[in-house]
């Protein structure tokens, strides 16, 4: 079988390679070059030509074919411009799991298959496994067995199509043994560190990323008194609805540079000292430009223990789970960011929306994240948090 490798320049797509190449397979390395703009990563922290290098260099250990895709135009267009207006609407976006989805399992994989790819494979640590149902293949999406890396989150909007071409090498595999199997076989990325940051960019300076295009605006940072919020939390009808706070529920502790940089949850960058315990964003208006905050991880206006979803932004990897309208789950496991612990709730589908409800007080939920939702160890849908 001809399987193209989605080398990025570290460890694991690197042993995933290695691998599949023992399994006898025609492997083709190819490095997706997707940002040219290093003016925003810090101390070139992840510089694509390094990353572009190490693949090659992993290639050429193997004795694999190798080029480079050049894919820097549509990940702009479907990445880059999505995280500006996401941020411009005061919601906060997951650029990873749409780049999986439209990157690495769209673009990308259609290029392997105009190259005669029957799959592509990446460094995911998540698994595949595949049934018949009617006569029909169902592929199931897993978790990957080493639970402190499991990257199942991040592909938790591929379709039954994407599924079908695609493998997952090193799922089976924790972190310690891939990082064994590159040593004993030498691999030039074997001690090579993780990156970090945004999918194909690197770990860069936020606010200085998304002011190419979102300008600075000063605004106020609202202080919402715990014991009052715990008031208007209790007053609220729709437990899926985050309070609304007004300037007048709370007291100016400082000023921000625009409400559009921040995402509700966030403790660092706020930049106001003297407080009892660390301030925490618990709501942004993007349109007034106000932050509102609190202090500590547990402040009521903070925790939540529900959210909705809107039907049109709600996937089912197996499309046979969907819910009916009117029908609800028994209980689910569901995060709402990566490397979260797994939560207990239950899913409900009403006319036009869906429901989470959470067993306990869920912290930080943010409009325009991504909730996954997993029956044991399978990833069975996701949708992008609404309110």
């Amino acid at each position: 079988m001809r399987v193209v490798v989605g080398l990025s320049g570290g460890v694991d797509s690197s042993v995933a390679a290695w691998l599949l190449q023992q399994a006898g397979h025609e492997v083709i390395g190819i490095f997706m070059r997707n940002w040219h703009d290093e003016s925003v990563v810090i101390d070139n922290a992840c510089p694509w030509i390094d990353d572009a290098n190490d693949a090659m260099l992993v290639a050429s250990h193997l004795g694999i074919p190798f080029q480079v895709l050049d894919l820097s135009a549509q990940y702009k267009e479907r990445i880059v411009n999505y995280m500006f207006d996401e941020y411009a609407a005061g919601r906060t976006p997951n650029p990873d799991v749409l780049c999986n989805r439209e990157v690495k399992f769209d673009l990308f994989l259609q290029s392997a298959l105009e190259l005669g790819a029957d799959c592509v494979a990446t460094g995911h640590y998540c698994r595949k496994s595949t049934h018949e149902v009617d006569g029909q293949s169902v592929h199931r999406l897993l978790a990957g067995v080493d639970t402190n890396k499991d990257q199942s989150y991040f592909l938790c909007q591929l379709t039954q199509s994407q599924l079908d071409k695609a493998l997952f090498p090193i799922g089976e595999l924790t972190k310690p043994e891939v990082r064994k199997i590159a040593e004993e076989i030498d691999l030039p990325t074997a001690n090579k560190k993780d990156s970090q940051g945004l999918c194909f960019i690197g770990k860069v300076r936020l606010p200085d990323f998304l002011q190419q295009q979102l300008e600075p605006k000063q605004g106020d940072i609202i202080e919402i008194n715990a014991d009052e919020a715990a008031q208007a939390v209790l007053a609220k009808s729709d437990p899926t609805l985050p309070v609304k706070w007004r300037r007048e529920d709370g007291v100016k502790v400082g000023e921000h540079n625009g409400a559009h940089f921040f995402t509700v949850g966030q403790r660092r960058g706020i930049q106001v000292g003297g407080k009892p315990e660390p301030l925490f964003v618990l709501e942004k208006d993007v349109k007034e430009n106000v932050l509102y905050v609190g202090q500590g991880d547990q402040h009521p206006g903070l925790l939540r223990m529900a959210l909705r979803m809107q039907d049109e932004e709600v996937h089912w990897i197996r499309p046979n789970r969907e819910l009916s309208v009117g029908e609800t789950t028994s209980k689910y496991l569901v995060r709402i960011r990566y490397r979260q612990p797994l939560q207990q709730a239950t899913i409900e589908r009403k006319e036009g929306y869906y429901v989470i409800s959470f067993e306990v007080p869920q912290s930080g939920i943010a409009a325009g994240q991504f909730a996954a939702w997993y029956d044991g160890d399978e990833c069975i849908g996701s949708g992008v948090i609404a309110s």
